[in-house]
């Protein structure tokens, strides 16, 4: 991904300066109200962030290190930051869409980091995915691949769908497919029993209620893109391949994975003879990159934009005031402009 990566020695270097910083001072943003005894937790991004807080609830402390607003994969830690993740109890963090993240957590010395890629499966996509129905699969899949940890990453590197685009890799958006968001809940709960296991009681009862919440959100999803006009959207930032892999939508990414990767005059040509065949509606846009290539294309080709919100913050401009409200706000745009009924 375009991300702009802080060197290894220099994030060394700077975990010292961090920790002599703020030996004088609170460890977090969220600490500086006063936490008493609750687990000060850090997050890479929103997505780590609403886990760690619905499932540590009254106990943990949150603290993102990705503000609202600021683009995910373009995050630069500042000194301060790196030191408050060796201050924390517990990092949760999403490995591979964050370098500067993963490099500073790897140099923390934090015994408990949790790595949400190691608690599902990543696959391999690129700038188009079509999916076959995985909606039933529920808790079978959960089951069968929820823990396998690093060598999940190579035995299913390939993914299930029908992948194709110039820049396949790693697909780390797994939070929008709810399914696996529940899987990785799952571990997430299970990581703070074991890491505060004095409310290991609260941790599971709070697990249980989220995982049972994205069981409806994937039902709800199930149901309201059962029968569509078209299978076929369109995104500039192809984040929805879990998401339509798991509801038998065909993702056409503009552009890959990377959301600031520039499409190819070639991608462009293909994405106009794609809308017309498949009679697309809608190119989506998100509300934490620019618009530019959506309206661009949008006008080019007759169809409409819509705002197709990858969830990697919110902010004012967000449709929803959580990660629940927001992919509820994605359902429905996902809805009109597949002719859904």
């Amino acid at each position: 991904m375009n991300v702009r990566r802080i060197p290894t020695t220099a994030v060394a270097g700077a975990v010292v300066l961090g920790l002599t910083a703020l030996s004088a001072c609170s460890t977090s943003d969220a600490a500086d109200g006063g936490n008493g005894d609750k687990l000060k937790v850090t997050a890479s991004f929103y997505p780590m962030q609403f886990l760690a807080e619905r499932i540590g609830g009254e106990h943990v402390a949150v603290t993102s290190l990705t503000k609202p607003g600021v683009e995910p994969h373009d995050l630069e830690l500042t000194t301060r930051q790196i030191g408050s993740i060796s201050e924390s109890d517990y990092v949760l963090y999403l490995k591979g869409i964050q370098p500067a993240v993963d490099d500073a957590i790897k140099q923390s010395g934090v015994q408990n980091t949790v790595d949400a890629a190691t608690l599902t499966t990543l696959e391999n996509h690129g700038s188009e995915v079509s999916g076959h129905d995985h909606g039933h699969e529920g808790e079978e899949h959960a089951d069968e691949h929820g823990h396998e940890g690093e060598e999940a990453h190579e035995e299913h590197s390939e993914g299930d769908g029908h992948n194709h685009g110039e820049e396949g890799g790693a697909d780390p958006h797994i939070w929008l497919d709810p399914v696996k968001y529940a899987e990785v809940a799952k571990g997430v709960g299970k990581s703070l029993e074991k890491a505060d296991p004095d409310h290991a009681a609260d941790y599971k009862k709070n697990t249980d209620a989220l995982v049972a919440e994205l069981g409806e959100l994937n039902t709800a999803y199930e149901t309201g893109l059962k029968n569509p006009a078209t299978k076929t959207f369109i995104t500039t930032h192809s984040a929805f391949g879990y998401l339509a892999e798991r509801y038998g939508l065909t993702q056409q990414g503009i552009a890959g994975i990377d959301p600031e990767a520039e499409p190819s005059p070639a991608r462009i040509q293909e994405i106009h003879t794609i809308a017309e065949k498949e009679k697309a509606t809608t190119v989506f846009f998100e509300t934490l990159a620019s618009d530019r290539t959506a309206k661009t294309l949008a006008k080019d080709t007759g169809l409409k934009t819509g705002v197709l919100d990858p969830l990697e913050g919110i902010t004012d401009k967000s449709r929803g005031a959580d990660y629940i409200e927001v992919m509820e706000s994605n359902l429905a745009a996902l809805q009109k402009a597949l002719g859904a009924k």
